[in-house]
């Protein structure tokens, strides 16, 4: 088992990563779980989390005396909405929780986006543990108190930044995982490599189908690398207010466009678009002058090569790239009328560029568009 630290000021948290971490919860998690007494311990769940994971952490729980009172949220980026957080709010104050209490959340980001946002505006902010069960939300989302829900005018528009007691990231939940989304999660894995850190990058050219084959040691590195390295940007820009915390929207700009394309649908995952994000960024950067187009297709290999998206001419989209420029007006990012974008340098040095004009992006998108 490794454990990551969060640095921040006053309010550290510790990551863990490992096997069977669910099954030893009440262990890793006795300070959160005490205080409930004879209260059932309330845990917010994806439905399939719960199916397949369930069992093992109420097991758990049970060993220290404690029940589940359970709080089920279906699949799908349709349930962070206005509705799914009423729903949830009014079934926490139900439960009678107070300010001291601790909300459990199990499963991907979805659950931890939603949870986290409930925890934070309950009675102006409870606590919450992160139990996440897919790998995207292992190596990005469970770490660093990004909370959200979204509207209808895009994601996670309307949120809080609050930050986790504790993440228990347990590998051996990612062997239910369906192969598709395994590999959006591995995504994100790739995301800090390409941004920071040349010599993972390198290291997952080579032992990259191990990380996806669950291999043991080889899925504990990638994961803990990952956290590691989110961890040390979020102790340096918690807030992402002096640029550090943006390096981690690599490919999401591009991404949350196609997203809205696709109509936040599982016709592209999230992880999916951010890898795609991440070839488009690469590309721009590259037809730009600012890295080698060497390096594009570095990257653009590597992002095919685990099988995610790396063409958007495949997406089939129907739209140019004017509109696709046009959703991401709606970015969070935004700011004086421009629109920040993470490019980069070479493999391993990303860098936050405000001087990108849209129309150049649109007619760039329109050349890629058409490339078949």
């Amino acid at each position: 088992m490794a454990v990551v630290a969060v640095e921040l000021a006053g309010r550290s948290y510790e990551v863990l990563v490992g096997e069977d971490l669910l099954d030893s919860a009440a262990v890793h998690a006795r300070r959160f779980i005490e205080p409930y007494g004879k209260r059932k311990v309330p845990v917010v769940a994806d439905r399939e989390a719960r199916h397949h994971h369930g069992d093992r952490l109420a097991h758990s729980l049970a060993t220290s005396g404690h029940e589940i009172a359970w709080f089920i949220v279906e699949p799908g980026e349709a349930s962070k909405s206005w509705v799914g957080l009423q729903s949830l709010v009014d079934w926490l104050l139900d439960q009678g929780i107070a300010r001291s209490d601790h909300v459990f959340a199990l499963g991907g980001g979805v659950v931890g986006d939603l949870a986290g946002f409930a925890c934070a505006i309950l009675k102006r902010g409870c606590g919450f543990v992160q139990l996440p069960t897919t790998l995207l939300a292992q190596v990005d989302s469970s770490v660093g108190g990004k909370t959200a829900i979204n509207t209808a005018l895009g994601k996670n528009l309307v949120g809080a930044f609050h930050q986790p007691s504790l993440v228990l990231a347990d590998l051996s939940t990612l062997s239910t995982l369906p192969a598709r989304e395994l590999r959006a999660g591995y995504a994100e894995i790739l995301k800090y490599g390409i941004l920071g850190d040349s010599v993972f990058f390198e290291w997952l050219e080579e032992r990259g189908d191990a990380v996806l084959a669950l291999e043991p040691e080889a899925l504990e590195h990638a994961v803990t690398v990952s956290v590691s390295a989110k961890a040390r940007i979020v102790a340096e820009d918690e807030r992402e207010t002096i640029g550090a915390r943006a390096l981690l929207n690599l490919g999401h700009t591009f991404g949350h466009a196609l997203e809205a394309a696709t109509g936040f649908s599982d016709r592209l995952l999230h992880g999916e678009a951010v890898a795609l994000g991440m070839v488009l960024a690469a590309r721009y950067s590259a037809r730009m002058g600012f890295i080698a187009h060497g390096d594009a297709e570095r990257i653009t290999g590597l992002v095919d090569a685990a099988g995610l998206p790396a063409e958007i001419a495949a997406l089939n989209l129907g739209c140019d790239g004017q509109s696709l420029v046009g959703y991401m007006l709606h970015d969070k990012k935004m700011d004086a009328g421009t629109l920040p974008f993470i490019l980069l340098h070479e493999i391993g040095a990303a860098y936050l560029d405000r001087n990108v004009k849209l129309d150049d992006v649109s007619a760039f998108l329109d050349e890629q568009l058409k490339v078949h």
